[in-house]
C-alpha cells in the first residue's frame, strides 16, 4: 500500500483563504444552524468558492459525525456530518478537515456546508 499524495497549491491548481468580508447564516428546515462573523472562503481552481465556518459558530446539537472520509491531495482527509433535526435530515451535508495539510491548515477547526442542501446567506 502507498502513502496518499501530497500536492501544493500552485499555478495549476491554486487556493486562496481568505476572511469573508460579511457575516454568513446557514438555514436548513427554516431553522439557523450556522451564523458567523468569521467565515472563511476558500477558493480552488475553477470549483465555486466554499465558506468555511468555525465549528463555535455552528449548532453542534444538529450533527451526527459519518462514518464516509474522503480525500483531497491539496486539503487532506475529509470527515462528514449528517444534519438532523426534529423535521428533516441531510446525510453528509456537512464536512470538515480534522487536520488538513499546512497549505490549508487556516480551514483546520471549520466545517463546510454542501450549498444545494442548506441555505447560505451573506447577510449585510
Amino acid at each position: 500500500m502507498t502513502d496518499k499524495p501530497v500536492l501544493i497549491p500552485g499555478p495549476d491548481h491554486p487556493i486562496d483563504i481568505a476572511p469573508a468580508t460579511t457575516r454568513i447564516t446557514v438555514t436548513f428546515a427554516g431553522r439557523v444552524i450556522a451564523d458567523s462573523a468569521a467565515t472563511l472562503v476558500l477558493h480552488e481552481a475553477r470549483y465555486p468558492p466554499v465558506y468555511y465556518f468555525p465549528r463555535g459558530d455552528v449548532d453542534a446539537t444538529i450533527l451526527v459525525s459519518s462514518d464516509k472520509t474522503t480525500y483531497c491531495p491539496y486539503k487532506g482527509t475529509a470527515g462528514y456530518f449528517t444534519i438532523q433535526t426534529d423535521e428533516k435530515a441531510s446525510v453528509d451535508a456537512i464536512w470538515t478537515y480534522e487536520n488538513p495539510h499546512d497549505a490549508v491548515i487556516a480551514i483546520k477547526d471549520h466545517v463546510a456546508f454542501y450549498p444545494d442542501r442548506v441555505t447560505i446567506t451573506p447577510v449585510a
